[in-house]
């Protein structure tokens, strides 16, 4: 079976979410604060009529934060708690499993690498890591 993902940049990283998640890619617009929220959690959008949490993926996955730029995205991914808002560098193409080669996160990474990160996509050209977004957006509220 196919499979496609939305490759996305993360300061010199790249990742991967299944595209059958990915609801919309939107430019960054202006965002809602929540009180008392975490940091990477920005606040709330008004997306077409639908209040839509947003977090900064940069602060979520330890990254420090930078001014959006021109090619700041957020994705919009359907999770299963609902849609959910995630701040990217730069949303960068749709990549297809016939272009890369899937292989397990190695064993002797697992400690360091969180439960979100599922696999690593590799191709000619290609080397990104996927990303499983309902497991990150479930790790904040664990935290």
């Amino acid at each position: 079976m196919e499979q496609k993902w939305v490759v996305f940049s993360l300061e010199e990283n790249t990742y991967g979410i299944d595209v059958q998640s990915v609801r919309s890619i939107e430019r960054l617009q202006p965002i809602t604060r929540v009180p008392n929220a975490p940091s990477h959690v920005k606040g709330v959008i008004n997306l077409r009529g639908v209040v839509t949490p947003v977090i900064d993926l940069r602060l979520r996955l330890g990254y420090e934060e930078i001014e959006p730029t021109d090619e700041t995205r957020i994705l919009i991914a359907s999770l299963n708690q609902g849609d959910a808002g995630f701040i990217v560098d730069r949303a960068n193409e749709v990549v297809e499993s016939d272009e890369v080669r899937i292989e397990p996160i190695p064993e002797s990474s697992r400690d360091m690498i969180s439960a979100h990160l599922t696999a690593i996509a590799k191709g000619e050209d290609k080397l990104f890591s996927l990303i499983d977004a309902n497991a990150l957006f479930e790790e904040q509220y664990a935290e």
